[in-house]
């Protein structure tokens, strides 16, 4: 089955976990408990957006990676909005050059990428999928290729938190759109103020 046609599969399931929050993907989650949901929000932004020490892939890399895992998981919710919010971060950073990548990203294929991302990809994949699989090797492999020691740490954390973020919305089978553009207005704001800052209402016109 196509990626395309899995997407609108995946939008026809219904919710299987009843008194959810009428909400769509992971802001199910988000909205069970007030406590829950701060800490989702904010382990979002240590993740992705906050300042991590000795790390040097960019804001827009550390979506992708978040963007990677999930492909992985077939977790279409957090593989498209997290492709979206890596776009508007990309646009806003002036890294428009990695644009056309972000569908290849979804796919598990990581040919165009430079030697580092493409290490840093192997490394969120393995551990989204089977972490003891990941191998002193692998790390070795993303250092040589340019990586610090911050980037594999995030590498490993990405593909934690986002295979947990993944599981979240399919096991409750949280609401999952069949469109990707959907995505692009939070994502701008995800792009200019993280996930913690409430999201903005659109103003009607």
């Amino acid at each position: 089955m196509a990626r395309d046609e899995e997407r609108m599969a995946r939008s026809k399931e219904e919710p299987i976990v009843g008194s959810l929050p009428d909400a769509p993907g992971i802001r199910a989650a988000i909205g069970l408990t007030p406590k829950l949901g701060a800490n989702l929000l904010g382990l979002a932004d240590a993740l992705l957006v906050d300042d991590y020490p000795g790390a040097t892939i960019s804001r827009g890399e550390r979506e992708m990676l978040a963007e990677a895992v999930s492909a992985g998981n077939d977790c279409f919710f957090c593989m498209d909005s997290h492709a979206a919010h890596a776009g508007a971060v990309l646009e806003k950073h002036g890294e428009t050059q990695l644009l056309p990548l972000l569908d290849d990203v979804k796919l598990g294929d990581f040919r165009r990428f430079g030697p580092k991302m493409r290490a840093l990809f192997k490394i969120t994949r393995t551990v989204g999928r089977a972490p003891l699989q990941l191998t002193a090797a692998d790390v070795a492999a993303a250092i040589d290729a340019g990586a610090t020691d911050a980037d594999v740490q995030l590498a490993v954390v990405i593909a934690a938190g986002f295979s947990m973020y993944n599981r979240m919305v399919d096991g409750l089978r949280a609401r999952t759109s069949p469109d990707v553009s959907v995505y692009r207005a939070r994502a701008e704001q995800i792009a200019e103020r993280g996930y913690a800052a409430p999201p903005v209402p659109a103003v009607a016109r």
